[in-house]
């Protein structure tokens, strides 16, 4: 284990509200930034230890977040703005810490489905020849699986409220769904959708860089009260979280943290499958669309109130909430900018600008011009 240089503590006159911080994880690859915090005790510098607690599911996180168990996440985006609108759990004041990574998501269809496709070109044909309402699954929701689900399936000309029928499955209980034939298609973290076709039972059609390039997706996330109550202790939370993602993106510590999180408390599986989907770094035959990104000098991290509010949007096309004015508004006081800022300096990192713009997959335009009322009912297909 290649062990970092120890760090001086950050502010010894300072002492933190809260020493023992527990925080709460799926077994992704993109809880990587958790496990090498934890592992290389970044926290320590900042006058933290963390303990990590494996969740089971996505409800799980939320559940021990909203009681107080944990102090933190690694959380879906849109579950944090789905609890802070009452969807999906009891309505809570939420924060957003950081951005932990972008990417690193698919969209995985059953052979049967994906020989389809291939066949006939269109989802649409592909989904006609399976004679029934073809089933996909996502994992909570409002998280980003959902959303991403919906925009991929109606940017095919799939109305994802009409044609299909849409189900929630913890991320580790996907492949077995697949493999029993239970779903048609999916849109999960890897490394599920590698294990997917290592296992043979699906293929990988799409990534979610495809309909948002760099998008945003798990986040840093704890109740709002968390800040108010111990914001010296949130505050050094970040400063360790970046000191792990920077880390990351060192040379060889993609593979090195592959073999941590294929451990059997982290994720447990052949690291080999955790590994593929990691970037040009470890394998050469990368996988179409971008590698999931953790730092690139910061440029991931920074909690911009934008990316929130675009998951606001969504919820509005797909009718889980109405229409309002107030998106940028509920994403700024989610987003926890002055806190990350603060942090950031204090680590040496660069704070990318709040100026965002960026073209989707059906070539509609999301970023700091274009928050607006009218923009969910812009798409063609909606609730």
């Amino acid at each position: 284990m290649n062990s970092p240089a120890p760090l001086a503590p950050t502010s010894a006159s300072a002492p933190l509200e809260k020493t023992h911080l527990r925080l709460g994880f799926v077994a992704l690859s993109d809880a990587a930034p958790l496990v090498a915090a934890k592992l290389l005790e970044f926290g320590h510098a900042h006058g933290l230890t963390l303990e990590l607690c494996r969740q089971p599911s996505w409800a799980a996180v939320r559940d021990k977040l909203l009681s107080g168990d944990l102090d933190a996440a690694h959380v879906l985006y849109g579950l944090v703005y789905g609890v802070q609108l009452g969807l999906g759990g009891p309505q809570t004041d939420m924060a957003v810490l950081m951005v932990l990574n972008r990417n690193g998501q698919a969209f995985t269809l059953s052979n049967r489905l994906a020989d389809a496709l291939a066949e006939h070109g269109t989802l649409p044909r592909a989904l006609a020849t399976l004679g029934r309402k073809p089933v996909f699954a996502q994992t909570f929701p409002t998280g980003t699986h959902a959303m991403w689900l919906s925009y991929w399936l109606a940017s095919q000309g799939v109305h994802p409220l009409r044609d299909i029928e849409s189900v929630v499955i913890p991320p580790p209980q996907m492949v077995a769904a697949l493999a029993e034939d239970k779903l048609d298609g999916l849109c999960v973290g890897e490394p599920w959708n590698a294990m997917a076709e290592a296992q043979g039972v699906g293929r990988t059609v799409a990534y979610t860089s495809d309909v948002w390039p760099d998008h945003p997706e798990k986040v840093l996330a704890c109740r709002r009260d968390f800040v108010s109550a111990t914001p010296k202790a949130a505050r050094a939370l970040v400063q360790t979280m970046l000191e792990a993602c920077r880390w990351l993106d060192g040379a060889g510590h993609r593979e090195e943290i592959a073999r941590w999180l294929a451990r059997p408390e982290f994720i447990g599986i052949d690291e080999a499958l955790i590994a593929a989907r990691f970037g040009n770094e470890i394998a050469a035959s990368a996988p179409q669309g971008l590698p999931v990104r953790f730092f690139d000098d910061g440029a991931v991290n920074y909690p911009r109130a934008t990316d929130g509010a675009w998951f606001l949007t969504q919820f509005e096309r797909w009718g889980m909430i109405d229409a309002r004015a107030d998106y940028e508004e509920i994403a700024a006081q989610i987003n926890q900018t002055q806190l990350y800022r603060e942090a950031a300096a204090r680590v040496g990192v660069a704070v990318p600008g709040d100026a965002c713009s960026q073209v989707l997959i059906d070539g509609k335009v999301w970023g700091s011009d274009t928050v607006s009322k009218a923009y969910a009912q812009s798409f063609a297909i909606r609730a």
